[in-house]
Order: C-alpha cells, then sequence, then structure tokens
C-alpha cells in the first residue's frame, strides 16, 4: 500500500502477495479433495445435512470461519464424487432438528441454544456430545431415506472393495452399513 503506483516495488508486492494468496487457496483446495476423496471411498452411503452456507456468511462472527471451511465447496465436492464412485449421496432437510432428538430414545428436546455443547436427555438420561448426536441423528436420517436398512441385504458383497478378495456366499449374516453423517456446526 506504501508501493507507489506503477513502481517495480509496487509491482514485485503485488506478485508476493498473490503467491500468498495462491498458496493459501491450494492448501484449502488439496485438504477438501483429500478429505472428500477419502469419505467416498470409505462409505457406500454420504449423508451431509443441508445448510443455508450463503445466510451464514451473513453473519459477521462465522463468516470467515465458514468461508475458510469452504462448507460449499466441499457438499460440490462429495457429490460428484459420489457420483463418480457409484456411491449414495443424501441431502437432509435443513430443519431437521439432528441436535435436539436423543439418538438413544428420540426424545426431542424444545430448546437448544448454540452455546450449548453437551445435553443429558431427559428420557433415557444419556448425556450427549451436540456434533456426535447431530452425526448419529444424520446417519440414520440418511439411511432411512436411502433405503437402506442393515437387515434389508443378505448375500455376497456385490463388488470388490480395495484389495480385500470377495466373501463368499455361503455365509449369510447381514453386512454392517456403512454411512457418514456430517453434522452442522
Amino acid at each position: 500500500a506504501r508501493c507507489q503506483r506503477g513502481s517495480n516495488n509496487r509491482r514485485k508486492a503485488k506478485a508476493k502477495v498473490a503467491r500468498a494468496h495462491r498458496k493459501v487457496r491450494a492448501a484449502r483446495q488439496d485438504f477438501l479433495h483429500r478429505t472428500s476423496t477419502d469419505l467416498v471411498r470409505k462409505a457406500d452411503t454420504v449423508v451431509v445435512e443441508d445448510l443455508n452456507v450463503k445466510g451464514m456468511v451473513k453473519n459477521r462472527r462465522l463468516s470467515r470461519s465458514i468461508s475458510d471451511a469452504g462448507w460449499g465447496e466441499f457438499r460440490r465436492q462429495l457429490e460428484y464424487k459420489c457420483q463418480r464412485y457409484g456411491r449414495r449421496f443424501v441431502v437432509i432437510d435443513r430443519w431437521y432438528p439432528s441436535s435436539r432428538t436423543c439418538s438413544s430414545c428420540g426424545y426431542l428436546l424444545a430448546q437448544l441454544s448454540l452455546s450449548t455443547r453437551h445435553w443429558t436427555c431427559p428420557g433415557c438420561r444419556t448425556r450427549h456430545d451436540r456434533d456426535v448426536n447431530a452425526a448419529k441423528n444424520i446417519r440414520a436420517a440418511g439411511l432411512v431415506v436411502a433405503g437402506k436398512n442393515p437387515g434389508d441385504v443378505c448375500g455376497a458383497d456385490v463388488r470388490r472393495q480395495g484389495s480385500s478378495l470377495p466373501q463368499s456366499a455361503t455365509k449369510q449374516k447381514p453386512p454392517t452399513a456403512r454411512a457418514v453423517g456430517i453434522p452442522a456446526r
């Protein structure tokens, strides 16, 4: 800002700032690509909560953190990678009370402030971490929406995954459903 316009020093300073911004952008993109690819490779069904990212960025206190995390870009990458790898991508409604619902008994709290990080269910007395509980509820809701119950499938694996060998169809036990629930912050 203190360099004179049109000078060589200003041109050098501008290139230096652009290089720093390019490095930060590349680091963010690398993190998002690695994380989304890892999630899609590990799970058959990826469940996310529909978030109003544009509206959340309008909050003065949270806007920088939300923009830095790149939630919209992360969801976009998950969506196209699930399509590419043949996985299911399920979006849960943004008004679903994932944080306020007990993942053990299904009790629904009337109010839960954003500052409350842990709460105890009045129905079954289970202590919940807000984000872990929301992830469990989002996963369960996503499996219901996808119509995928672990007891529905019987038999051998349909496709080979990774370096594992195909399983024999002789042993009939229901496979565990692998799904990822991503809670809202």
